[in-house]
């Protein structure tokens, strides 16, 4: 795998929102739920569509830790991966980051009006 695989819901807008984000501003590919095949499909936890994956070569980060992960790839990944590097060695860090995920989740309807991109699933074309 040449580029990491930013694994999304894809019929979320509020959810696309952010990985058009990422696939502006990382090295990511973009994989929707509806997309996933098997060469990654494999790699992911079974209850995969709960939450979002970034699959790398070497390692799968799930829900909160893709975003994490995600976010470090950006341009501002470099200055604030010291951080979180440091953020990490905190103990309840990762439940932080996951209840943070959580929130975001549970919201994402509301969210969605704030910020949100057509799913590739339902573009005005298919309707």
């Amino acid at each position: 795998m040449s580029h990491p695989a930013f694994v999304y819901d894809d019929d979320c807008g509020f959810c696309t929102w952010w990985a058009e984000f990422f696939d502006a501003h990382t090295d990511v590919r973009l994989v929707g739920f509806s997309e996933v095949g098997p060469q990654i499909r494999d790699r992911l936890p079974d209850d995969y569509e709960a939450c979002s994956h970034v699959v790398t070569d070497e390692t799968v980060y799930s829900c909160g830790a893709s975003i994490e992960e995600a976010l470090l790839r950006t341009g501002l990944g470099s200055v604030a991966r010291p951080v979180v590097e440091s953020l990490r060695r905190l103990e309840g860090y990762r439940n932080l980051r996951e209840w943070g995920y959580r929130r975001g989740a549970h919201n994402r309807a509301f969210l969605g009006n704030l910020v949100a991109k057509t799913p590739p699933t339902k573009r005005a074309d298919d309707e």
